[in-house]
């Protein structure tokens, strides 16, 4: 890769490079958010790894002007994206921790490109947020229909209402507002195709063919990822581990950073 290549994948996605490692740990955030999701615990690995946080195309400090409608219509968009960003700080072997739908996307990319990866960290993922069957999602169709519609309609006010749900800890209420204000931050034409793409999405096809050892990380009363999800996902992918936190809600990288970083660790520790 030219060195002009290398800092226009820099420029289009914030990377952010740090620690003293040399095997690098790349860190992806969820919908609506940015690599600032990361603070409590990212920074705990800089010891060790070679820690790399960025912004999804549309999020954050990411170049805007780089979306393109058609290239994000899948997940596949911004798998690639990932495998360009660990080519572009010169990485093989390394390990892949995901928040939410990057869980998944990080999934896809360890699909096209093994050889980049050494272990996946899964934080929240669901290759389906849709009932089907036996298969139990979340969400009916038309609870995401209208989720859609209101985002649509309304950002503001979809941030606002879905916030609280998606966190949960209303003890915190402080980490609610928080996602709001990473909800409202976001480009809303670009928040909608994102959202769309993201709920819409049906991967479960796709979690066989993974070769790379995995470790699944699910919350308690998580609404947007249930516990069935996480355990259709252990009993389908190969050299999966499952772990239930006590952490409630859906983004324990801020409701729980501290067990967090332990359940990671602790994964990582045994070869």
């Amino acid at each position: 890769m030219t060195g002009e290549a290398q800092i226009s994948i820099f420029r289009r996605n914030n990377v952010k490079v740090s620690g003293k490692g040399t095997q690098t740990m790349l860190f992806a955030h969820g919908f609506g958010c940015d690599h600032n999701m990361w603070r409590f615990v990212a920074p705990a690995f800089e010891d060790d790894y070679r820690v790399v946080v960025f912004d999804n195309v549309g999020a954050g400090g990411s170049d805007l002007s780089q979306f393109d409608a058609e290239k994000y219509s899948t997940l596949h968009g911004y798998a690639q994206d990932i495998n360009e960003i660990l080519r572009a700080v010169q990485s093989t072997g390394a390990i892949f921790v995901g928040h939410s739908v990057s869980a998944m996307i990080g999934v896809l990319a360890a699909i096209e490109a093994p050889e980049l990866f050494d272990r996946l960290v899964l934080v929240g993922p669901s290759p389906s947020y849709i009932n089907d069957g036996d298969y139990t999602g979340g969400f009916e169709r038309s609870d995401i229909d209208q989720m859609l519609e209101f985002l649509d309609t309304n950002y503001l006010g979809w941030s606002s209402a879905m916030a609280p749900a998606i966190m949960g800890n209303a003890d915190q209420p402080s980490l609610a507002g928080e996602l709001e204000n990473s909800f409202c931050r976001t480009d809303p034409v670009i928040a909608g195709h994102f959202a769309r793409t993201t709920f819409l999405s049906d991967l479960r096809d796709e979690l066989p063919k993974l070769q790379v050892p995995s470790l699944i990380m699910q919350c308690a009363d998580d609404v947007i990822a249930p516990e069935a999800v996480g355990r259709h996902m252990h009993a389908r992918m190969r050299n999966s581990s499952f772990v239930q936190l006590k952490a409630t809600g859906h983004c324990p990288n801020l409701s729980a950073p501290e067990e967090t970083v332990t359940e990671i660790k602790k994964y990582l520790q045994h070869k």
